[in-house]
């Protein structure tokens, strides 16, 4: 029996999230690369609270992969697992050495402006495919986001007066 008629999914419809997460996986992949190179790169003021950070996320990050991975599989497809392709295929790219905090976190804020833009692509898919479960996966992605965007833009703050 195929997994799509017990879960009871539309197989092209759920084709379309699948597309989706697997672009989200490459992101993913590529995103926790570059809070690798931030963590180890880190330098400077703030290096204490960003390197612990920076490894928060990276976990964080890790969690996140194989929550997707496992997705796609649930769905009937197979994630990608080759790097090479995570490069051609994410939106995220590979970052340079940063050691900068302010320049990081600049990035990181650019990151998750890609990463939940996807998550809401996602989420309208999964909704029109009746893909509950990967409706409430992505919700709860967005939920631990959107409150490290906000912190993030409070580290990034120029002056204590805005």
């Amino acid at each position: 029996m195929r997994t799509l008629d017990l879960l009871g999914l539309d197989e092209k419809k759920v084709q379309n999230v699948v597309n989706e997460l697997s672009v989200l996986l490459a992101d993913l992949q590529v995103f926790y690369s570059n809070l690798r190179n931030f963590h180890w790169n880190a330098k400077g003021h703030g290096f204490f609270v960003l390197h612990s950070k920076y490894e928060e996320l990276y976990d964080d990050a890790a969690e996140k992969v194989d929550e997707v991975a496992e997705r796609i599989l649930q769905l009937g497809s197979t994630p990608e697992s080759r790097f090479s392709v995570y490069l051609q295929t994410a939106e995220i790219k590979e970052a340079d050495v940063v050691s900068c905090g302010k320049e990081a976190v600049d990035l990181l804020l650019d990151y998750y402006k890609t990463l939940i833009a996807r998550e809401r692509r996602i989420i309208d898919l999964a909704t029109e495919a009746h893909d509950d479960t990967t409706v409430s996966l992505i919700n709860d992605f967005l939920v631990g986001q959107e409150k490290t965007v906000w912190m993030l833009i409070a580290v990034s703050s120029q002056s204590c007066a805005e």
